[in-house]
C-alpha cells in the first residue's frame, strides 16, 4: 500500500508517454505489444478510472465511437464525449486518458479508434469490454514485432 501512489504514477506516465508517442505504432515499431495488450484488456480500468462530467460539447469516444457504432446499440443516453470547444457532438464529459488525446484523435483516425476501444474498456459494460477487447487485440496484433510470421 506504501508504494501505491509511486506505481500508479510511473504506470501513468508509462502509458502516457505511450500514447504521446502514438505514430509509432503507425510506423509499425512497439517491441512490447504483449504486455501493453495485457495491460490495456486488464488493467488499465483500474489505473486510469474515467471521471464523468456534465453535458458538454466534444468528440465522441467509447461506445459512442464511430469504430464501436455498428457493434453496439445505443442506449438512448447522451453518449461519452471528450469535451472539445470545437466538438460536434453534445454528450457526457469523459475524461480522456492524456489531455492531448483529441487533438491527437483529429490527426489520425486509427489512433482515435484505439483511444476510443481503450475507453470502452475503461467504462464498458462487460459485452462492450468483450468486443473492445477483441478489436484492440486485432489491431494491436498487427504491429507485435515478436510474433512468429508464417
Amino acid at each position: 500500500m506504501l508504494r501505491d501512489c509511486y506505481t500508479v504514477r510511473r504506470v501513468a506516465n508509462g502509458v502516457s508517454a505511450f500514447f504521446d508517442g502514438a505514430s509509432y505504432l503507425g510506423r509499425g515499431g512497439c517491441s512490447n505489444v504483449r504486455t501493453l495488450s495485457e495491460f490495456l484488456l486488464h488493467g488499465i480500468q483500474y489505473v486510469f478510472v474515467p471521471e464523468r462530467g456534465e453535458l458538454t460539447r466534444g468528440m465522441p469516444t467509447a461506445h459512442a465511437a464511430s469504430v464501436m457504432l455498428d457493434k453496439v446499440v445505443a442506449d438512448g443516453e447522451p453518449p461519452p464525449v471528450w469535451p472539445c470547444p470545437e466538438g460536434e457532438v453534445r454528450g457526457i464529459g469523459f475524461s480522456p486518458l492524456h489531455k492531448s488525446a483529441p487533438v491527437a484523435a483529429k490527426q489520425d483516425a486509427a489512433f482515435y479508434d484505439l483511444l476510443a476501444l481503450v475507453d470502452v474498456v475503461r467504462a464498458g459494460r462487460a459485452r462492450e469490454r468483450a468486443i473492445a477487447g477483441r478489436e484492440l487485440q486485432k489491431r494491436l496484433t498487427i504491429h507485435d514485432d515478436t510474433k512468429p510470421q508464417h
